[in-house]
């Protein structure tokens, strides 16, 4: 580290990386085009959705890059760093939604597949013919997903701190260079991206989950640290659950598995796929993920044994790499964790410009847009959004972002019944769905403000206390009301099962 503060050997690294990553980003409008006529590579499908021609392996790449994000990589150890054991609630959720996604996917992609959808809201709009639902779930999605590319934003932002860089010039640059490469390549360019994100960061994990326990004096000095630390703190924190966590750490992980398909981003990884098989293949396969989460939260009982000191949670996984790794080393890891946010980044944003241009701009502006003109609407859609993102990390204090992310899991949860039953049964009505819906999304924000924007409720019956995820909770009541609301409405405008 020089006088100035700035560690130029990382920082060099750091660069390097980043440059070659831009390079393929840029270079990604050329791949996998197969010669596409000028007119077909200028449309949604071709820059939105990748030409939908992605096999197993691009697949496995870009979900799993979209779905473990810089963010991820960030506040996983941060809280498992804060609380413990409960920290680990990622793991059952990494692995929950594996099964939901092989029997669910496969058909939604059927359903997109055969009638040209692109979005979410597409495939709804196809099957019930109702506007008004159609616009609640893309305005869901469009509002959950962008503080979560905010989220993307700060994990970026944590690591340009650790490299000793200040100022908002160096964040800016880099979400410039995202902004132009997502414009020029579409979903191509974090598809392609996401080889290198992820074998960078399952070096950077590998190598620090046998380094620094041998560097500690072992696995048994770390969990001892950690130990000893949580009983300081007292209180229901430590190396494992206390019985009144396990229903809100399982609820929790619960709704989070059935939320996570259901935002714009996810859901445009799965739209892309060639085939429903492949869906299903990385259903089985994505689960190596997961062993990587549970390595990435370890270090976060590490950065006690090492005796790291931070002035926010989120600094622990910067600051265990510049205390314990050499220079050149701590830069790539840096650099892992910076390029891990342009991938979900930019997925993010062509999801959410997506959603904007089909469900939004189309039935509402202009119903006769061409397919090239959706594509023009979407590449600006798609650098407002990032600017948006990164306005709201520039302006607003980080603790709003993190409270919108939570509240956005909340709500895109509330899309699960419009999206998911009409797959498989043809009772439920538009405008019933629509009911459960509003009061899902209004009764779920409401418990969240009373709780301060925490992800549990509590219930008070009697003596007993009973707590669970106020996303489940809110999505509970919004299928009574949906199924309340059918008996009352009548038939209204239910799906046809011919796309299922």
């Amino acid at each position: 580290m020089s006088a100035s503060g700035i560690n130029w050997t990382a920082l060099a690294v750091f660069v390097f990386f980043f440059i070659l990553v831009t390079v393929m980003g840029f270079w990604a409008s050329r791949w996998m085009t197969g010669g596409a006529p000028k007119g077909r590579a200028a449309n949604l499908d071709e820059w939105g959705l990748g030409g939908r021609n992605f096999g197993t392996w691009i697949t496995w790449f870009l979900v799993g890059g979209d779905f473990y994000t810089a963010y991820t990589v960030i506040a996983v150890p941060a809280l498992v760093y804060a609380v413990g054991a409960y920290g680990f609630f990622a793991l059952p959720y990494t692995i929950l939604v594996y099964p939901i996604v092989f029997l669910i996917m496969p058909k939604l992609w059927h359903a997109a597949h055969k009638a040209g959808h692109v979005t979410a809201a597409d495939v709804v709009f196809g099957r019930y013919q109702s506007r008004p639902l159609e616009f609640a779930i893309a305005l869901t999605g469009v509002v959950a997903t962008m503080p979560y590319i905010a989220l993307q934003l700060i994990g970026m932002e944590v690591v340009i701190k650790a490299l000793g860089l200040t100022g908002e010039v160096p964040l800016f640059a880099a979400f410039v260079i995202l902004a132009l490469y997502t414009y020029a390549a579409g979903l191509r360019a974090p598809a392609l991206i996401a080889f290198v994100k992820d074998l960078m960061i399952y070096i950077v994990v590998i190598v620090a989950v046998i380094v620094v326990p041998a560097k500690l004096g072992g696995y048994g000095v770390v969990f001892d640290s950690a130990r000893d630390v949580f009983a300081k703190k007292g209180g229901a924190t430590g190396l494992t659950l206390q019985p009144t966590q396990f229903l809100p750490f399982a609820t929790l992980a619960l709704g989070s598995a059935m939320a996570a398909f259901m935002y714009p981003h996810t859901l445009t990884g799965v739209f892309a796929a060639k085939d429903a098989n492949t869906i299903r293949k990385n259903a089985v396969f994505l689960p190596a993920y997961t062993v990587l989460l549970g390595l990435i939260a370890l270090l976060g009982f590490m950065a006690y044994a090492a005796g790291i000191k931070v002035q926010t949670n989120n600094d622990v996984v910067p600051a265990l790499f510049n205390g314990l790794f050499p220079s050149w080393f701590a830069g790539f890891a840096f650099a892992a964790i910076a390029i891990g946010a342009l991938v979900p980044a930019a997925v993010m944003s062509i999801g959410a410009s997506n959603l904007f241009t089909r469900n939004f701009w189309k039935p509402y502006v202009n119903p006769n847009i061409s397919h090239e003109g959706e594509a023009k609407v979407a590449k600006i859609v798609s650098l407002v959004v990032k600017l948006g993102a990164l306005v709201f990390i520039l302006f607003l204090p980080t603790q709003f972002a993190l409270d919108l992310q939570l509240l956005g899991g909340v709500w895109i949860l509330q899309t699960f019944p419009a999206l998911v039953f009409g797959l498989f049964v043809s009772w439920f009505g538009a405008r019933a769905l629509l009911c459960g819906w509003a009061v899902g999304i209004a009764y779920g924000s409401w418990l969240a403000f009373a709780d301060g924007i925490k992800p549990v409720h509590t219930f008070t019956f009697g003596g007993d206390k009973i707590s669970l995820y106020t996303g489940l909770i809110a999505l509970a009541v919004n299928i009574v009301v949906t199924v309340i609301a059918n008996v009352a409405l009548g038939k209204g405008t239910r799906p046809a099962l011919r796309n299922a």
